[in-house]
């Protein structure tokens, strides 16, 4: 059985919703997140401050393509799109999902963007990201799920079910 690995902008639920389906199929979970910090031993804020943005999405890149995993649901952060190695692993080793949401869910779940650690450039406003990401997460995608107004049981059941379809 392939990994299944779920993409999305920063507050789709990708964490919350991977260690769930990662138990109901018997798998392991890996938070990408967690692992750059473990080997960076820092973490991610401090990463992009000492390093800035480009280097940091390089960090990324590097650590996602050298994750070797089976039966394992990967929930890598919102801007692993931007990382072609990394994808290219990403979507040869698993299932690529992404959860899609719309803006103003994104917003509204994210709060203050600050404190979440969302990467953006300078000048760059949330919707500028979204709009800079969503197509490249529908790129990316081997299955797009759209979790608009569904609670995290219900997309988790959308992303089982979907993926035992594309892989028979």
């Amino acid at each position: 059985m392939k990994n299944i690995v779920l993409i999305g902008m920063p507050g789709a639920g990708k964490s919350t919703i991977g260690v769930i389906l990662a138990k109901v199929l018997g798998f392991q979970f890996i938070d990408t997140d967690l692992v750059i910090q473990e080997r960076e031993n820092r973490l991610l804020k401090d990463i992009i401050k000492e390093e800035g943005l480009e280097n940091f999405i390089k960090i990324e890149d590097r650590i996602n393509q050298s994750i070797q995993a089976t039966k394992a649901v990967i929930s890598p952060g919102g801007s692993v799109v931007y990382g072609e190695k990394a994808m290219e692993h990403f979507r040869e080793t698993g299932i690529v999902v992404y959860i899609k949401l719309s803006f103003e869910t994104v917003q509204k779940r994210l709060g203050n963007i600050k404190k979440r650690g969302v990467v953006l450039k300078e000048n760059q406003s949330l919707k500028d990201l979204y709009l800079e990401r969503c197509p490249l997460y529908e790129k990316c995608a081997h299955i797009i799920i759209d979790a608009e107004n569904m609670d995290i049981e219900s997309v988790m059941e959308k992303i089982k079910n979907e993926v035992e379809i594309y892989t028979k």
